[in-house]
């Protein structure tokens, strides 16, 4: 009975039994120690067993990226040097330092803006303590800045301030060459030119992936240009634009064999190195940018597809009498012979009535067909982003043809146009320019041909003659023998052509027997002076810098003077029986 009771006792209640476990965890009682000490132990060894594992965890676990981090990568981007055919410096990378801030980290931001705007010359106070009161992770104080400015930097010992070295493009002769290499931003970012081509080759994709390489790791890009002659060339054309009070200038020297560019300058120019220079409207690449109507030098493209369609030859005369009318309109001579000139005397001459009744012999359709085999119809693509699309006309007629035989009415590209000549020049290959060095057999591999071989040699020959006798006596500079043509255009002002500001080309090819380099002088708004008797047009200042521009690339170039004329300089119009043609007076004076 009683162990039934027993049994049946109600159990202690639960808070009961707490202050039970409390009272024995607490005791003093020597019995209950031994069970303490265990409790304790198993509950540390527990605490350190999770403070390991977590310790553990974290070390193998990917670290998250910073902003700062982030930062850091991104501007340890690199690009590769570029150089030139020779392997001289263009572009490089330099490490700069620059002030970073991690606004979560500075204690006080007042403190912070007052010592960083004290060293730091230049910076916003407003404007950086708006920065460093951000919630963000990481901003830019200021990049770049002198070794004094780092060292002031550094000794102030700012928490949540410090420094990054990162890349900076350079840029070591300035503006020479600079509308060819564009230029990288303060990220290394190309922007423009070479720069922005070299991205777009993967180089962005590359940095876009989290890929830091190094210079070490990047191959050179090695350019067509020659920085010698280009800064010989620009050096003669910045003198012509001053001698001649022009508004602007621009100048190449295109390989006709190989379509390398081995020289270019526009003016006025720029230093890649103050890229916001650039921005400026009147800093565009003239040569590649703009478009303009060609003048004369479009000539030989006519009488080209005159000659390369076997309508006419060497001995083919044209009426140049008087002016050609076609409804109100007028075509008329600029050095009138009033008589029927031989084909070489249209050239010669510079007969705009001539070359005009040529194209009209080959009518609208072919004379478009031949400008668009030509290259001269679509905008024309290199390595360079800027580029400008022609300007065609919406309604092609007969009077289109008439007035773009002798270069008015359709506006091209300078380099595009002398893509075109190049090919009249090289033996009938049309070769698109390039500003990378290539081969002639990489070149030849994807080119065109467009004109016979007999056609080349005819326009060779004409060019030579011209130089000789014809308008573009100017840059007949001795032991080159180099052929020439010249191109004035009036400017479209209003509406309407003006006789007062012309733009001048001016069309060159060294030597004319074995031709290796073309070359292309463009004024724009050329004055006449005392000593041009007051004449604005191509010879008198575009052929004069042409001629000086020769003269000094020649010996770096590799073109060595012969002061005897060649024995058989035109072998294939020597099997036709051509010889000189018999041009009675001398060309006139520039046009």
């Amino acid at each position: 009975m009683t162990q039934t009771m027993r049994d049946t006792q109600p159990s202690p209640p639960p808070n009961g039994k707490i202050r039970a476990f409390l009272r024995a965890l607490f005791s003093t009682s020597l019995a209950l120690s031994a069970s303490r000490m265990r409790l304790a132990a198993l509950g540390f060894l527990v605490l350190y067993a999770v403070i390991s594992i977590k310790l553990v965890y974290l070390g193998f676990k990917p670290e998250a990226a910073t902003s700062r981090r982030a930062a850091a990568e991104a501007v340890a981007a690199s690009r590769p040097d570029i150089i030139d055919r020779n392997g001289e410096a263009l572009a490089s990378d330099v490490k700069v330092m620059s002030v970073f801030a991690e606004p979560r980290r500075i204690i006080d931001k007042d403190e912070a803006t007052e010592l960083l705007t004290a060293v730091l010359p230049g910076l916003d106070a407003r404007e950086l303590r708006e920065r460093l009161g951000s919630k963000k992770g990481f901003v830019w104080v200021k990049r770049e800045v002198t070794s004094h400015q780092r060292d002031e930097v550094f000794h102030l010992g700012l928490p949540g301030v410090g420094l990054i070295a990162e890349n900076k493009r350079v840029y070591p002769n300035g503006p020479i060459g600079a509308h060819v290499l564009g230029f990288a931003n303060v990220d290394n970012q190309g922007i423009a030119g070479i720069e922005k081509y070299i991205d777009g080759q993967g180089l962005a994709d590359l940095h876009g992936a989290g890929f830091g390489v190094t210079p070490e790791e990047l191959k050179p890009v090695s350019l067509s240009l020659d920085i010698r002659a280009t800064h010989a060339l620009r050096d003669e054309l910045e003198k012509g634009v001053v001698h001649f009070k022009a508004k602007a200038g621009a100048a190449a020297i295109l390989d006709v064999s190989t379509g390398e560019v081995i020289a270019l300058a526009s003016l006025p120019d720029y230093d890649p190195n103050k890229p916001t220079e650039a921005l400026d409207p009147v800093h565009i690449n003239r040569m590649s940018v703009g478009v303009y109507e060609m003048g004369s030098t479009f000539k030989a493209l006519t009488i080209a597809m005159a000659l390369d369609s076997g309508k006419v030859n060497l001995n083919s005369r044209l009426d140049a009498r008087g002016v050609l009318s076609f409804g109100r309109f007028k075509i008329h001579d600029y050095h009138a012979q009033n008589r029927a000139l031989t084909l070489p005397e249209v050239f010669t001459y510079s007969s705009n009535v001539g070359t005009a009744r040529m194209a009209m012999g080959q009518g609208v359709e072919r004379h478009k067909a031949f400008l668009r085999k030509m290259g001269q119809l679509t905008r024309m693509r290199t390595e360079l982003p800027e580029s400008a699309e022609p300007i065609v006309p919406k309604n092609w007629g007969e009077l289109n043809t008439m007035t773009i035989a002798f270069g008015h009415g359709l506006a091209v590209a300078p380099l595009q146009a002398m893509m075109a000549v190049g090919a009249l020049m090289n033996g009938g290959y049309l070769i698109t320019p390039t500003f990378i060095k290539r081969s002639e057999e990489e070149a030849k591999a994807g080119a065109e041909r467009v004109v016979k071989p007999e056609t080349s040699e005819a326009m060779r020959y004409l060019m030579r003659l011209n130089a000789e006798i014809g308008t573009a006596r100017k840059v007949n500079v001795p032991g080159y023998y180099v052929g020439g043509k010249t191109g004035t255009a009036e400017k479209v002002v209003n509406g309407h052509y003006s006789k007062n500001r012309l733009f001048n080309t001016f069309m060159a090819v060294a030597p004319s027997d074995k031709p290796k380099y073309l070359f292309l002088t463009i004024m724009d708004e050329p004055q006449g002076l005392p000593e041009t008797g007051g004449y604005a047009t191509a010879a008198y200042n575009a052929g004069h810098v042409t001629g000086e521009i020769i003269e000094r690339v020649g010996p770096i170039l590799g073109l060595a003077p012969r002061f005897e004329p060649p024995h058989q300089p035109f072998p294939l119009l020597a099997k036709l029986g051509y010889g000189y043609a018999n041009v009675p007076a001398r060309g006139g004076g520039g046009h």
